[in-house]
């Protein structure tokens, strides 16, 4: 008898220690429509099924900016004066409230429209409301990045922080009663690494963190959004590029609307038309934008250290000097050649870095493997057919968040972010 009670403490022990599985939502519950991931992450979410958010005259709200990077302003060339100072936004309730900060995703910035919507969605439901640019923004890469060379996730959450804490500085009036954090997509993977790092500055002690469709590891997803842009497109020839392709799609769309009405709801409502993209083309407009925040980050990296491979080093650039010619050429490198002519580059050379696999271990949620295991202040949401993610990156997110990753069947990348069921989940989650 001695011997069964011992085993089932042991039992009872080990169950103590497993985690407890992730909550997977099922498909036909769930009622998202959009069961094409590419169309879900272009379209996102029918208008009709979205929360309902306050209007932007009923938001207490205001654009600052604070200089961090002092040295820039001689550094850089007049044309990048807009950026010089780090800019974002804040929106305030009246009286004391919670504070969330927002970390946008890869190449956005602070106004950009998921961070827009989700500011609508906190404020809404009391929250002051900050908005932060990804540190893969040139904005940021100008104004807040110490090395200018982001990728390297310890290094871009060090320079969030840091801006984060001149925000704070900035509103001492602001009566806050507890800071939140969340990011979406890699602000998502940015803010488990700030996480991480305000355990032990304790600049902030976030109550909750809430990580939107993170990449895991993220040179996958890199390689899954990069692979998008070699996709076939028909009717794409050497005289017909993409672009004329979608612009004359969506001539023949308003024409036959009989006018031109640019709103949130417009893709969703383009691919119920006749003119809707095929998923070939829709994959090749997803991997392109993908594109242009790549030359994005190549050119400003290049460009802020004077590394000479894209922008010749001497290159006289004055107010007036055309920078198109240089980003054209930025366009011919996608993030692998990024990461291997000046991230890993920078990574040796400043801290002894060594092979890529090495590198892909310290930038991907691997790194903060234990502590997303150890603290219960985190949550994860994703999406099952996500397309920044690859074999066994759900799996690492149930073996390491147990039942604190909710995992949607539909969604894309992002796109049911603005589902009422998500939303509602999300508010749920930071109310605890």
């Amino acid at each position: 008898m001695l011997f069964f009670s011992r085993l089932a403490a042991l039992v009872g022990t080990l169950l103590l220690c497993l985690p407890l599985s992730a909550a997977d939502i099922d498909a036909q519950s769930y009622g998202y429509p959009l069961t094409n991931p590419f169309e879900a992450t272009i379209a996102t979410t029918p208008p009709e099924l979205r929360p309902e958010l306050p209007a932007d005259e009923d938001i207490d709200q205001d654009d600052y900016q604070v200089k961090l990077r002092p040295e820039r302003e001689f550094e850089l060339p007049d044309n990048f004066w807009p950026v010089k100072n780090l800019r974002y936004r804040l929106a305030e309730q009246d009286g004391e409230a919670p504070l969330i900060f927002i970390i946008a995703g890869t190449g956005a910035h602070y106004s950009s429209s998921t961070p827009e919507y989700l500011k609508k969605l906190f404020y809404g439901a009391g929250y002051h409301v900050v908005q932060m640019s990804s540190p893969t923004s040139y904005d940021f890469m100008v104004s807040a990045s110490r090395f200018a060379t982001p990728g390297y996730t310890s290094d871009d959450a060090d320079d969030l922080y840091r801006a984060m804490q001149a925000v704070r500085a900035q509103h001492p009036r602001l009566k806050v009663s507890d800071y939140h954090l969340t990011g979406y997509s890699l602000g998502a993977l940015h803010a488990a690494f700030v996480s991480q790092l305000d355990e032990t500055r304790r600049s902030f002690n976030f109550k909750r963190v809430l990580l939107l469709n993170p990449p895991v590891n993220l040179y996958t997803s890199i390689t899954n959004l990069d692979r998008l842009v070699q996709t076939k497109v028909e009717g794409v020839t050497n005289s017909t590029t993409f672009y004329e392709l979608v612009l004359a799609k969506l001539t023949r769309y308003f024409e036959e609307k009989g006018y031109v009405d640019i709103n949130d709801a417009l893709l969703y409502d383009f691919q119920q038309s006749d003119e809707q993209l095929t998923d070939e083309q829709m994959a090749m407009l997803i991997g392109t934008s993908f594109r242009f925040s790549a030359a994005d980050i190549s050119f400003t990296s290049d460009l802020i250290n004077r590394r000479g491979l894209i922008t010749p080093i001497d290159y006289p650039i004055e107010q007036s000097t055309s920078l198109t010619p240089f980003f054209r050429r930025s366009l011919q490198c996608d993030f692998d050649c990024y990461i291997t002519e000046q991230l890993i580059p920078m990574w040796r050379a400043r801290y002894g870095g060594g092979s890529l696999s090495q590198l892909i271990d310290q930038v991907s949620l691997y790194a903060v493997e234990d502590y997303l295991k150890n603290t219960s202040k985190i949550a994860v949401m994703h999406n099952a057919d996500d397309v920044i993610l690859g074999p066994g990156d759900l799996g690492f997110l149930r073996r390491t968040l147990g039942d604190r990753l909710t995992v949607y069947p539909l969604g894309g990348h992002c796109g049911n972010l603005n589902y009422r069921v998500n939303s509602d989940a999300m508010l749920e989650f930071f109310r605890g």
